[in-house]
């Protein structure tokens, strides 16, 4: 079980690293790629939500 949940947050922290767009100046301080940052946010919080659930149906 331990794995799995390692995997699933090893895998949500690697999404925004996959899908980066190129900025017009990388070197910028302030450059944030908020698409990708939304969906890894609705991705966590689609999988947080499901757990609960799982956890409240089981005994």
């Amino acid at each position: 079980m331990q794995q799995v949940i390692a995997g699933i947050l090893l895998m949500m922290a690697a999404l925004p690293v996959m899908e980066a767009n190129d900025p017009a100046d990388k070197d910028s301080p302030f450059y944030y790629d908020w698409h990708s940052l939304r969906v890894g946010g609705l991705i966590c919080a689609g999988i947080l939500c499901a757990l609960g659930i799982i956890v409240l149906m089981s005994e």
